[in-house]
């Protein structure tokens, strides 16, 4: 049985998904037969049966997978900024720089003033940044960096770790 790295493992559950969604079709398709009354029910190549146990097999399996990744990603730790962290943990924060960055870029391409229409009795109305739009900006580029940098970080751990899973009938 050979391992694989947790990298090629999350690779592996997108395929495992994409078989499962695959046998799920297969399963539409051999299930009805549509005949004239008293004609023969064509043969099918492979039965409601054989499809169901093939795609029993591989839930199995993407079950197993899923486990020993979240096990891993709760057990290995990588460093970031000075801090160990679990790479479950870093996932989470890599996911939240990129929102933080992403409503600061809104903020950063913001008009520091600018004039609103269909206010009143031909009243002027100013919108007002209440902040300074390039400040953001600037943020906003740092926070993708370290997003970035920690993303990568991941990665490199994730093809350090191996797990014991046999992945030759996928590979």
């Amino acid at each position: 049985m050979s391992n694989l790295s947790l990298a090629e493992a999350v690779k592996l559950k997108s395929v495992l998904a994409k078989r499962i969604h695959e046998l799920e079709e297969e399963m539409d398709r051999v299930a009805f037969v549509e005949v004239e009354k008293g004609s023969k029910v064509p043969k099918q190549v492979r039965s409601l049966a054989k499809v169901e146990q093939e795609m029993d097999e591989i839930r199995k399996d993407f079950r197993l997978l899923d486990k020993l990744m979240y096990r891993s990603n709760i057990d290995n730790e990588i460093d970031f900024n000075g801090e160990a962290m679990a790479i479950v943990e870093a996932l989470e924060l890599a996911t939240q720089l990129r929102a933080k960055a992403r409503k600061y870029k809104e903020f950063g391409a913001a008009a520091e003033e600018e004039l609103q229409y269909g206010y009143g009795e031909g009243i002027p109305v100013i919108r007002r940044a209440m902040f300074d739009p390039e400040e953001y900006r600037l943020k906003a580029v740092d926070l993708e960096r370290q997003a970035n940098r920690l993303s990568n970080a991941i990665n490199s751990k994730n093809y350090s770790i191996e797990l014991d899973f046999d992945s030759e009938k996928y590979f």
